[in-house]
């Protein structure tokens, strides 16, 4: 043992040493876990100020968000801020996008990295959004030369942040065709808009890029732009992006997503390599990310009311892992970021003098009250909706007390869902509240807003109308109708665009009884399929009324008219106008509206659906099969002839059996 102990340690200390100095030794050392944090947000509409929650309190606003996006910059030092678009259009703060670009520049001063472009983007058509992008470099430059800005009351307003978000699309162009295509390329190149930007943040390239949806596209019939394929153009930029480097790729896609189904979960099927998208445009909040391909998608909802945080780690393998994952609310618990909250005031200063001082209104002046909530529609529940009901009522109003010239026949006003974008909350009812109810759109006029306009349908598209409601609502929520004028009913159960089972033309009647007092009556009267009736609503819904028959695959027809029954080939000859000749705005009609009501308050009968829209749930089935169309009469003629074939053959089949029978 003691030999063992003098001569055979240091002999097995050399073994040792000569095993190890055998080992493979690898050139490289193990990478260590890497982490990244993405801070994102979408659809944030223009949202520089807190609105009413449904619920009571507030949500939203950019100071709010300032204060959000600082505490978790502190958490997470290395972390990106990215939007995915619809970034503008939603409050009156909009009414400066073509001239001062007001959301790209305060964006700046929030530290985004970078931004896609949504629908809204383009609700100003394709020039207006080039002009925004020139404007907002404008803005930028001037205020990073060091030159005093002058905001409407704030003699020394300047930029908060040196730069502005970069933008990417890499799928949305402007069109061959378009007149303006020359200055909208112009002022991307001006921007610096680009397909793609790689971006270095804490020893990671980043690789982003954007894309625009096909139902995006849709809802921007005026944008002057052409969509490329969504798969084909996600591929090219990810293997773009990876020749340049990137190690975590990010896809800012305003095309929308849900539970197990959406265009961005179909994108992450058909794509490898993306590891994060933000998606936006069907304003959907995500409270757990949905992994597609090992794809990440995130959503947190719309109108800044969350801030959204998601870590991911990695290691050597290159899987990315979930470490966290946050909605942050944005309400009244954050304090206001103080620059963030001057900068929005000096937009509001300015939206006074140069917007709404042509209509004798300023941004937070109360035009009345309302002791109960008005809400927006439930998304996809078939009902009554007072809040549609009250809009609808407005434009009928605006046409009998603002309209310069109007026919003497009977109106019928339409407002949808999808145009319903701010509820109203009980309490004071401002002119920014009535704006945000009715924000989207800009006029012939260059102005925002879409003006109301005055087109015709005869008796037979008038019901169509109201079948639009009741049987595309189900699978396009956006197009449920809320109508003045005009009561009909519908059940749900009865056959698709066979489900409407009455329409009347509704119209009040005063009469003076006695001096001084005025009896109101309600006459009901039927349509005639053939006769044309005066429909009022926005250029919007106007012009979407032409895309029903592909919506309805051609079941549906709706060809909007001028008085003499010729098809409409231009929107802006029918735009309703005042006294003056100036368009008159679907917001304002409402503010007015509301406006008319005074000190009394917004009257009880729009606390709740008034019934002028029926809608039954009854599988009673006389109500189902009373009065069939032809979609119900084929149906049914298809199924009595598959029951004849199925008796014929049953008799076939008896008729051989006993033949058998009787040979036995």
């Amino acid at each position: 043992m003691k030999i063992f102990r003098k001569r055979g340690l240091p002999a097995v200390l050399v073994l040792l040493l000569a095993l190890g100095l055998s080992l493979p030794v690898s050139a490289e050392p193990l990478m260590p876990e890497r982490e990244t944090t993405i801070l994102f947000t979408h659809d944030l509409h223009s949202h520089f100020l807190p609105m009413a929650a449904e619920g009571g309190g507030e949500s939203g606003g950019y100071a709010r968000l300032a204060s959000a996006l600082a505490d978790q910059r502190e958490k997470y030092p290395d972390a990106l801020t990215l939007d995915g678009g619809d970034f503008s259009i939603g409050s009156l703060v909009q009414t400066l996008y073509t001239t001062q670009g007001a959301e790209l520049r305060t964006m700046g001063a929030l530290g985004y990295d970078a931004v896609t472009i949504g629908n809204h983007e383009f609700d100003h058509r394709g020039r207006g959004f080039g002009e925004m992008l020139n404007a907002a470099r404008l803005g930028w430059e001037r205020d990073h030369s060091g030159k005093i800005t002058t905001i409407q009351g704030n003699e020394a307003y300047v930029q908060y942040s040196d730069h502005l978000p970069r933008i990417v699309q890499a799928n949305y162009i402007p069109a061959e065709e378009d007149p303006d295509r020359g200055f909208i390329l112009s002022a991307m190149e001006n921007y610096g808009v680009t397909r793609n930007v790689t971006l270095n943040r804490g020893g990671i390239t980043y690789g982003i890029f954007g894309l625009m949806g096909v139902d995006s596209d849709d809802c921007a019939p005026t944008s002057g732009f052409e969509l490329e394929d969504m798969v084909q153009a996600a591929k090219t930029q990810v293997a773009d992006l990876k020749e340049q480097g990137a190690e975590f790729i990010i896809c800012l896609s305003h095309s929308g997503t849900d539970e197990g189904k959406g265009e961005d979960y179909e994108l992450a099927k058909a794509v490898d390599g993306i590891d994060l998208i933000v998606s936006g445009h069907t304003h959907t909040t995500l409270s757990e990310p949905i992994v597609v391909n090992d794809t990440y998608i995130v959503s947190a909802g719309p109108y800044c009311r969350n801030l959204g945080s998601i870590t991911l780690t990695w290691g050597e393998d290159g899987e990315k892992l979930l470490k966290e994952y946050a909605l942050i609310p944005i309400d009244k618990t954050l304090p206001e970021d103080p620059a963030i909250a001057e900068m929005v005031e000096g937009w509001k200063d300015q939206v006074g003098q140069t917007y709404l001082s042509r209509y004798g209104l300023t941004y937070d002046q109360v035009l009345t009250h309302t002791d109960f909530d008005m809400t927006t529609p439930a998304s996809g529940v078939q009902t009554g909706n007072a809040l549609g009901e009250l809009v609808a009522d407005s434009f009928l109003w605006a046409v009998e007390n603002l309209e310069a010239e109007h026919p003497d026949l009977p109106t019928v006003t339409v407002t949808a869902d999808g145009v319903l974008r701010a509820s109203l909350a009980q309490g004071a009812i401002t002119t920014s509240m009535a704006f945000d109810v009715l924000s989207m759109g800009v006029g012939s006029d260059g102005t925002s807003g879409f003006p109301l306009v005055g087109v015709y349908l005869t008796g037979k598209e008038l019901r169509a109308a109201a079948e639009v409601d009741a049987s595309v609502t189900p699978i396009m929520p956006a197009a449920q109708l809320y109508m003045a004028g005009v009561d009909y009913s519908f059940n749900i159960h009865r056959m698709f665009f066979d489900r409407v089972t009455g329409i009347r033309l509704h119209r009040e009647i005063e009469s003076e009884v006695a001096p001084g007092h005025m009896l109101v009556e309600s006459r009901f009267d039927d349509l005639e399929d053939s006769q044309l009736y005066r429909v009022v609503t926005g250029m919007y819904s106007a012009q979407m009324l032409g895309t029903v028959k592909d919506k309805s695959m051609g079941l549906l027809s709706l060809e909007p008219k001028m008085a003499d029954g010729s098809p409409v080939t231009d929107f802006d000859a029918c735009i309703l106008r005042d006294k003056e000749g100036n368009e008159i705005k679907e917001w304002y009609a409402l503010a007015a509206y509301l406006r008319s009501f005074g000190e009394e308050g917004v009257p009880v009968r729009y606390s709740a659906p008034d019934g002028r829209k029926g809608v039954s749930t009854s599988w009673n089935p006389v109500e189902l099969l009373g009065s069939p169309g032809w979609p119900t009469l084929a149906v049914l003629m298809v199924v009595l002839l598959l029951g004849t074939g199925v008796v014929l053959l049953i008799r076939r089949i008896l008729t051989r059996g006993r033949r058998r029978k009787n040979r036995s």
